[in-house]
């Protein structure tokens, strides 16, 4: 992995000043460096709360499709009720799109 070559930019600023862009970038889920980078730069800062929840739940179903792929290749399982995964996939999708409206 290469490394990136960063230069260091000093500020003055008050302490109250520098307690509430380190709050925010808190609040952001950001390193205040970070933070104030996207910001200088004019980006938007998004927020969804609620996606991390939604991911982990992808993930573990993820795993479990995995791992019923695994045993059906093996031929130590024939049958799996589809049903229950249409209908945990369904809901999760359902979350992604509420998360996605809470952003656009």
């Amino acid at each position: 992995m290469q490394k990136r070559k960063t230069d260091i930019v000093t500020m003055r600023m008050t302490p109250r000043v520098k307690e509430q862009l380190r709050q925010r970038a808190q609040d952001a889920g950001m390193t205040l460096t970070d933070y104030l980078c996207i910001c200088g730069l004019g980006q938007e800062i998004v927020r969804v709360d609620g996606l991390d929840a939604v991911l982990s739940e992808l993930k573990a179903q993820g795993r479990n499709l995995n791992q019923l792929t695994t045993l059906a290749n093996m031929g130590r399982i024939t049958v799996v009720r589809g049903g229950e995964l249409i209908e945990a996939y369904t809901d999760l999708c359902e979350a992604v799109r509420s998360l996605a409206k809470e952003v656009h």
